[in-house]
């Protein structure tokens, strides 16, 4: 590291008072949080073409947790670095790579070539699977007749250049602002799926009836519409809400309880979205999909299996008529989900 090491970063206590550090510490965390929160939503996209339930959750048990440690420590560290170097803290890649490129010789700028293309190359690898493919998902779900996936994607990608996102990496506040604002929203949805799969649903789905937008859909609930997921939403958000307006916009002043609860927002923000998503379907049920949740709890134990055998052969059948799948496809992954279930 040199004479200069890691300047003050490691050496120096903060100057806050003892429970601004552990609020700071909280705060962190849901930034952290909010900066995944997007792939905690979308995995599904991926996840289902996992040979087996298994796979999927080991891959995510067990890569996360590393990346998201080391990730951190070494742009902390790095940032570190900077200081005494540079007479600043370089937080942004592309600015510390050009203070780099600046200040050193032939070797530096050789090393920030490298530096570079690994960087273009990784945003690449994040933001075509990230975000591209997950909005082209998400539009060919909303307009199946006249968008694709590829054609939602790229919508996606003209729409991502409308919002300014340089703006958002103006400053270090920002950035973390933005990260945790990414919980404000999302951390809602995500108390509404797990609250959706395993207390309204009961883990049981009609994966036929999802795919009819009709009435005939136990799912099509009020004009294809779950309006009880709309007002959970809001409910997870709007407690939030107040503290996330103060941090994006410094003129705002809130009281320091909202202030906490924005630093808590993902949490807050999906337990109370989960608890009126499943109060609403209990006191306001949807008649069809109630009926037919409580007709599939007498399904268990090994009619599971059958059931899934029965799928599956309904489904490859009519994939084999309308051409879409070769005979005697390899179903060994199927295979071994059936056993594990």
């Amino acid at each position: 590291m040199g004479s200069a090491g890691f300047g003050d970063t490691i050496s120096s206590k903060p100057a806050v008072e003892d429970s601004s550090k552990g609020w700071a510490v909280v705060y962190g965390i849901i930034s952290t949080i909010g900066g995944i929160s997007a792939g905690i939503l979308n995995q599904n996209d991926y996840a289902r073409f996992s040979r087996t339930p298994k796979a999927a959750i080991m891959a995510q048990a067990i890569c996360p947790p590393i990346y998201g440690v080391i990730t951190p420590i070494v742009g902390i560290l790095v940032t570190a670095a900077t200081q005494e170097r540079y007479s600043e803290a370089l937080w942004n890649l592309p600015s510390l790579l050009s203070a780099v490129q600046t200040t050193g010789g032939a070797r530096s700028r050789a090393a920030v070539f490298f530096a570079a293309a690994a960087l273009v190359i990784s945003q690449f690898g994040i933001n075509i699977p990230g975000n591209a493919l997950s909005g082209g998902f998400d539009f060919a779900a909303l307009f199946p007749r006249y968008i694709n996936i590829r054609r939602g994607a790229y919508i996606t990608a003209l729409l991502s250049m409308v919002v300014n996102p340089w703006q958002l990496l103006a400053t270090a506040s920002t950035f973390l602002a933005v990260l945790s604002s990414y919980s404000v929203f999302l951390g809602p949805m995500v108390g509404l799926m797990i609250s959706s799969y395993y207390l309204v649903q009961k883990q049981r789905i009609n994966v036929d009836d999802l795919f009819l937008g009709d009435k005939e859909s136990i799912y099509w609930y009020t004009m294809g519409i779950n309006w009880r997921a709309i007002v959970a939403w809001v409910c997870g958000v709007m407690p939030t809400f107040p503290g996330f307006l103060s941090a994006v916009s410094p003129g705002i002043t809130v009281s320091t309880g909202a202030t906490r609860l924005y630093y808590m927002c993902f949490l807050v923000g999906s337990l109370i979205s989960a608890l009126v998503f499943v109060g609403l379907h209990h006191f306001v049920p949807a008649k069809a999909h109630r009926a037919w949740v409580e007709g599939q709890k007498e399904v268990d134990g090994g009619k599971w299996r059958e059931n899934m055998v029965y799928y599956r052969e309904k489904w490859d059948a009519l994939a084999i008529e309308q051409g879409s799948m070769v005979r005697d496809a390899d179903t060994k992954g199927l295979d071994e989900t059936v056993k594990e279930v």
